[in-house]
């Protein structure tokens, strides 16, 4: 826990921007009869029941320093799916950067492994050595700042019925010009000292 903390407490640097990435699912939903359509004083209206489209994924990674955040949407979510996301990072997104300091949780698709099972060994390790992560420890997810921009994400963007991917992929990244545009930052002042007073429980006792 005070690994990611010393994290969020690290000055702005260009070369090594610090990064949070996390991941969610969104149910694909269609009506299954025509809406009836706004009227003055009388809102839109829509029958309560409706039919699945499956689900799709949404990766995040937001740099809350620098007010900027990446989002994804793809039909699944797997270790290549992963792997590609970061690729991205990397190379087109941080590209300048000498090293992504990466904050994350302990998913069992958030590991380098996931590079070597998609890439060959070589581009794999040039991948790796890329990235200083920082993993979340467990039940702790709540320290990483994506899940915040997760939960923006699904309030602004994704919170009524939607049929299609395309759609999905079409409001993420009107709301990712949006927010980076407004440079919508997060403003993190848990400290390490806050977690041992306020979480005093989860440090053994000297005695």
């Amino acid at each position: 826990m005070e690994d990611v903390l010393e994290v969020y407490h690290r000055p702005y640097d260009a070369k090594r921007p610090q990064v949070c990435l996390d991941e969610m699912s969104k149910q694909l939903l269609a009506d299954t009869r025509e809406r009836l359509p706004m009227k003055p004083g009388v809102p839109e209206r829509f029958d309560y029941e409706y039919e699945r489209k499956g689900t799709c994924s949404l990766f995040l990674a937001c740099e809350p320093l620098a007010g900027r955040r990446v989002v994804s949407a793809s039909a699944r979510r797997t270790k290549h799916d992963f792997a590609q996301f970061v690729r991205e990072l990397i190379d087109v997104q941080y590209a300048d950067a000498e090293k992504i300091v990466l904050v994350m949780d302990n998913l069992n698709t958030h590991t380098p492994s996931s590079f070597y099972e998609t890439f060959e060994p070589a581009e794999a390790r040039r991948l790796t050595e890329k990235l200083e992560i920082h993993y979340t420890p467990v039940h702790g997810s709540w320290l990483n700042m994506a899940e915040i921009e997760l939960s923006v994400l699904a309030r602004q963007c994704l919170s009524d019925r939607i049929e299609a991917l395309e759609e999905v992929q079409e409001r993420v990244a009107v709301w990712q010009l949006e927010r980076n545009q407004a440079q919508a930052g997060i403003s993190w002042r848990f400290t390490s000292a806050d977690a041992r007073i306020k979480l005093k429980h989860l440090y053994p006792t000297v005695t």
